[in-house]
């Protein structure tokens, strides 16, 4: 179990596979992000997508789903998330696409007001098969210490 202790600055993992499909494309659409260039070729054919695109928020799902079955490849000790910041959708997601992910620690520091929580700052960057980067965001991440000072 990885805790707090464990994390060195500046470390970086690669992981994930992830195949979107036309399917699941349209099903969150319907259910999410109901734009036209989400939902119709032939409506996406007449803006900047050139094609039916999947939803930021969609791409954001599918780069949790990896992220989440990395954790449980390798589990840490996570107390869960205090949010996100500088959400950037850097390119169109396609069907047909296959996405992954890379992350890096950019900083870690214990809670002052709570010294069993370890608090992180990582950049996850989601890219196509293309290695183009598609998503890219800093997650504020909490996880156990294994230690605390008391």
């Amino acid at each position: 179990m990885i805790h707090y202790e464990d994390l060195v600055l500046g470390q970086q993992a690669s992981f994930g596979r992830y195949e979107v499909t036309r399917e699941e494309v349209l099903d969150f659409a319907r259910k999410y992000d109901p734009q036209p260039f989400h939902l119709s070729d032939e409506a996406a054919a007449k803006t900047h997508f050139g094609r039916m695109s999947a939803s930021g928020w969609h791409t954001a799902s599918m780069t949790m789903a990896m992220f989440v079955a990395h954790l449980q490849a390798h589990p840490q000790a996570s107390l869960g998330a205090a949010g996100i910041d500088e959400l950037k959708w850097l390119r169109p997601v396609y069907p047909g696409d296959v996405l992954r992910c890379e992350t890096e620690l950019l900083d870690k520091r214990v809670s002052a007001k709570r010294p069993g929580i370890g608090l992180t700052r990582s950049r996850m960057t989601t890219f196509n098969q293309d290695d183009e980067a598609v998503l890219s965001f800093v997650a504020n991440g909490m996880i156990a210490v294994r230690e605390p000072a008391v």
